[in-house]
């Protein structure tokens, strides 16, 4: 059945892919401009989660695995899905464990992003997670993970260096950057996370 979708006529749905995860949708559509097209999109079965870890001394837990897409290497805040019909909240908690084997007696939501919202669905949820309480990981079987940690200044700087590139990891920590000065953190936390001595030497 024709519909309008924003300024696009939509005539026809075709789903042409679908695993687990992912399923890709082929729209036949009149464009804003009047003229026939194809719209492709990728659909998520998972919400995307992400966790900022921070210890009481300003250093946060990154997490480094290999990534099949991009065929390298990469240093990320712990991630993972979460079922649309569950509680995210549950989904991060599960993560951190699985990723790090740490626990955490605060959870704070900070972010909500869309991931490449011109061909994806994907919604991104971040918490910021503190009194973390150290633990066994449980990798998946997909997962061959690494962890360290560093001071969050530092995290920082690789960021804007280029060393980490993660979309989800990014902008937490600019996010976590702008609460920490804006006064939004307990301030001890804060205070810890700006501290420009605790950086490595």
């Amino acid at each position: 059945m024709t519909r309008m979708r924003g300024p696009w006529t939509v005539h026809d749905d075709r789903e042409v892919y679908r695993n687990d995860w992912v399923s890709v949708t082929e729209h036949a559509v009149t464009r804003p401009d009047g003229k026939p097209g194809i719209y492709g999109v990728v659909g998520f079965a998972n919400y995307a989660l992400a966790i900022l870890p921070v210890l009481a001394d300003g250093r946060i837990v990154l997490v480094g695995q290999h990534r099949f897409p991009h065929d390298r290497y990469s240093w990320e805040i712990p991630e993972g899905g979460g079922a649309l019909d569950a509680d995210p909240l549950d989904g991060a908690v599960r993560e951190l464990r699985e990723e790090t084997g740490y626990q955490a007696t605060s959870w704070r939501e900070v972010l909500r992003m869309d991931l490449s919202n011109s061909v994806t669905d994907e919604t991104a949820i971040g918490y910021l997670a503190t009194g973390l309480v150290p633990g066994e990981a449980e990798p998946e079987g997909t997962e061959d993970l690494l962890t360290r940690e560093l001071h969050f200044c530092d995290a920082l700087d690789e960021v804007v260096s280029g060393q980490i590139t993660d979309a989800l990891t990014v902008a937490m920590l600019f996010k976590a950057y702008y609460m920490a000065r804006e006064g939004e953190l307990d301030a001890d936390l804060a205070a810890a996370m700006l501290d420009q001595g605790a950086r490595r030497a």
